[in-house]
């Protein structure tokens, strides 16, 4: 008799995890995650498969020719500086600084994504992930926000081979523009973001009333939050919200960014919000029981990000998990001072007063109610 596999898919295999150790931004991070997830034992628990590099023509179900081209012919900008326009105008620079090897980089990322997403669409599992995808800020053209690929999007056009209607959560500090943007005009695919909204913060987009366009009027839903948003409210918008969007939409399999920013602590984040609040948002998830993909996306306090993308995993699978960091954890000095899995909340004020919430949710409701299943 066969033994059956565990029933999590679990994307990580060496390439993947040198690809992502290497964006400067996140450098490190990857093997961070990784480590901490195999020190409490849970990759056992895990149906642990290897990524593969994307096709060029999977890359082109979403970015241009034109894009993937000049990526791929894009040269050092300290060796070649007459190169340096064309690259500012695929959105290489500052946020998305030059990377060697930048096509292996893109093909390896939505290689791991799409393969998580074939695990659901070939019924192989109902929960699939990959934290070290989930960039969501990447446009057909060009990179934007530390993304230089939308792995998402072109994990979405794989489910939609087999899924009729897609929902797609982004539970990321910032707005996930660049999948609301490849969706906006589409019924199939229900974008639904909550996050961050205020003068200066990136990408300045995801107001309350930008709800799709054309054939996908009202499958967005964006929830501008202010700073310092408590477990307590951000779960209570979420759940109120997914309730009625699986009403209204009826998805037949669901996509989750899940980045480690909305986390307290976060350097570029602004929330106040701890593994608590954010679990409560994937039990909700989880109650829905759809097949489910589960990616990662932003997170710059690199060890509470991997806190938190290995106590969803335990979530994920079932499991509970002691307090203490195991100290035979390589990056065990990374924990302290509390040495523990957790993260604690910030001294920030909430600006988010309780009728602002409401009215927000009043707001969008009536849009809800337009949408027809």
């Amino acid at each position: 008799m066969m033994k059956s596999q565990p029933p999590v898919v679990y994307i990580e295999d060496p390439s993947i995890l040198n690809e992502i150790d290497r964006v400067p931004k996140v450098k490190g991070r990857a093997s961070m995650v990784s480590s901490l997830i195999d020190s409490y034992g849970l990759k056992k628990h895990l149906n642990v498969r290897s990524s593969r590099e994307a096709t060029h023509e999977k890359l082109k179900s979403f970015h241009s020719q034109d894009y993937l081209d000049k990526l791929n012919s894009m040269d050092d900008p300290k060796d070649n500086p007459e190169n340096h326009q064309e690259q500012e105008e695929v959105g290489i620079g500052y946020e998305c600084p030059w990377i060697p090897n930048i096509m292996s980089f893109v093909r390896r990322v939505a290689g791991a994504s799409i393969t998580a997403a074939e695990s659901l669409a070939q019924s192989e599992s109902q929960i699939s992930i990959n934290w070290f995808g989930g960039w969501h800020h990447a446009q057909r053209d060009s990179a934007s926000g530390f993304c230089y690929v939308n792995d998402i999007v072109l994990a979405i056009h794989t489910l939609k081979k087999t899924f009729d209607k897609i929902l797609y959560v982004d539970l990321d500090v910032h707005h996930g523009d660049g999948v609301e943007n490849a969706f906006a005009f589409t019924p199939k695919v229900y974008t639904f973001s909550m996050h961050l909204y205020e003068k200066g913060f990136f990408p300045g987009s995801g107001k309350v009333e930008d709800v799709g366009q054309g054939n996908g009027t009202n499958f967005a839903t964006n929830v501008p939050i202010k700073r310092g948003i408590d477990d307590e409210q951000y779960a209570y918008i979420f759940t109120n919200l997914m309730d009625e969007i699986c009403y209204a939409f009826r998805p037949d399999a669901i996509v989750v960014q899940c980045g480690g920013d909305v986390l307290a602590g976060d350097p570029l984040g602004g929330f106040n919000v701890t593994l608590y609040g954010a679990g409560m948002c994937i039990q909700k998830i989880m109650s829905i029981k759809k097949p489910t993909l589960y990616l990662g996306g932003g997170g710059y306090n690199h060890s509470n990000t991997s806190i938190y993308w290995t106590y969803l995993t335990a979530l994920l699978t079932g499991n509970i998990l002691p307090p203490d960091i195991p100290d035979s954890d390589p990056f065990f000095s990374s924990y302290g001072p509390s040495f523990e899995l957790q993260v604690d909340t910030s001294l920030q004020k909430n600006e988010n007063e309780s009728q602002d919430v409401e009215d927000i949710l009043e707001t969008l409701f009536d849009v809800l109610e337009n949408v027809s299943s």
